[in-house]
């Protein structure tokens, strides 16, 4: 099953100097490595996006924008944007605020039958009003 990876573990991974990763974050960056390695690790463009803003220095957007290239950027559809509304919708019915990236990423995996790999603990939120997959980590 393809893994849609959400901002916080590719931040993690690209953006942390391995010095300051803990136990767990090094268990989180191995996962998404294997990840990559067995071609299931998806990255959408809002993900992209929200990696590339916020840095300072010209240079180390540039090497992380390169590093992100390699990765193929999954086509998002019209389907994906009003499915995204409709969770939001049903989210927010149930008292659960939500992000427009946030359900955009939640509609790219349910209309994919993809997991979403994130330590954002709305996620799990979400999941009790929709039927979302989450990737865990052991």
């Amino acid at each position: 099953m393809m893994v849609l990876v959400d901002t916080p573990i590719w931040s993690l991974a690209l953006r942390r100097r391995k010095a300051d990763v803990n136990p767990r974050e090094q268990r989180l960056t191995e996962a998404l490595r294997e990840l990559i390695e067995d071609g299931r690790a998806q990255l959408v463009g809002p993900v992209r996006q929200e990696l590339l803003s916020g840095i300072r220095e010209e240079a180390n957007f540039k090497k992380l924008r390169d590093q992100l290239r390699a990765f193929e950027q999954v086509p998002l559809e019209i389907n994906d944007y009003e499915e995204a509304a409709s969770l939001n919708n049903q989210c927010r019915a149930r008292g659960i605020a939500t992000s427009a990236i946030d359900v955009l990423i939640c509609a790219t995996a349910l209309r994919r039958n993809w997991q979403i790999f994130t330590t954002d603990h709305d996620f799990s939120r979400y999941a009790t009003v929709l039927p979302l997959k989450l990737y865990s980590v052991i």
